[in-house]
């Protein structure tokens, strides 16, 4: 396998930040993107290029193997045990009258890594080893209220269409493994897994953490007093509350069940939590005034 500089593809240095890969990657998959340039098959591969690139640097776990071990960076934990397995026996032969040379060794590291030779430790020849296909990554942007609701979305990863069902509650930042929609394994081993990671930006009036809402109202300084009905926003529609009189800046009043869905429970919300903030009226009349002087002397 020829080694493929992923650092050179995407135009960055080994010592780059995971910001400096993230920008890099956004940059250069914006300008060859397949709808930028349709029909364009050097931008085509070059875009797939970009995203074989990004998926191994953007994975910190990927990235150390690949540094260390290249274009067999898919296999270093094979390549670790088979280390481990060659010091053990070099260590148990140590003393003895023959010298073993790496020759020795040959058809242990061949079984290990495809090829046809012997097992190390006896077993049968001609078996190859089966490897696990390379995991992609991939991102999805959407907004809060794009997973409020469970729905379908075709996702494209390597210039394939991949139909997705995105649950309702999916939170920021989490990361999904779509079994088998990976990279092909080798000597007939599984595919890798798909990792999708979210990204999803708050586009609404309200707070979320999980599953609960938190929102902001305002209410006039008259129905803080005296008491009134107030309609306010939930994430479905709006409802009518009942505001008590004497009612403070600040005071909370809970929704139960006006939350946000939990993570694959369906039917199941968080509630939403309402901070009332009391207007205090400004530039009074003078009758106004007068009132409110009289207002202050009675109480």
């Amino acid at each position: 396998m020829k080694f493929i500089d992923y650092y050179k593809i995407l135009g960055i240095e080994k010592k780059a930040s995971e910001s400096d890969i993230k920008k890099a990657y956004r940059k250069l998959a914006r300008k060859y993107h397949p709808d930028l340039n349709p029909n364009d098959k050097e931008a085509e591969a070059k875009f797939k290029e970009i995203n074989e690139a990004n998926e191994v640097l953007s994975n910190p776990e990927n990235r150390k193997k690949y540094d260390k071990y290249g274009k067999d960076w898919e296999h270093a934990e094979a390549y670790e045990k088979a280390n481990q397995q060659q010091q053990q026996y070099r260590s148990s032969h140590q003393g003895r009258s023959q010298n073993y040379s790496e020759e020795d060794f040959s058809d242990f590291f061949s079984s290990m890594f495809g090829g046809g030779g012997a097992a190390f430790g006896g077993a049968s020849r001609g078996r190859s080893v089966k490897y696990k296909g390379q995991d992609y990554n991939a991102e999805l942007h959407l907004n809060l209220n794009d997973v409020y609701k469970t729905h379908k979305r075709t996702l494209a990863v390597n210039g394939k269409n991949i139909r997705l069902t995105i649950p309702a509650g999916v939170e920021n930042g989490q990361v999904i493994r779509i079994k088998g929609h990976g990279g092909e394994g080798r000597n007939n081993g599984p595919k890798g897994d798909l990792l999708i990671k979210f990204t999803i930006a708050n586009n609404t009036n309200f707070k979320r953490d999980k599953s609960n809402l938190y929102t902001t109202v305002a209410i006039d300084f008259y129905t803080a007093v005296l008491g009134g009905e107030v309609v306010v926003n939930t994430f479905e529609g709006k409802v009518k509350l009942n505001v008590k009189p004497g009612t403070q800046n600040g005071t909370k009043v809970k929704l139960k069940g006006k939350g946000f869905p939990v993570y694959k429970k369906e039917g199941k919300y968080g509630d939403l939590f309402i901070s009332y903030e009391v207007k205090i009226p400004v530039n009074l009349s003078e009758k106004e005034k007068e009132l409110f002087e009289e207002l202050a002397k009675l109480r």
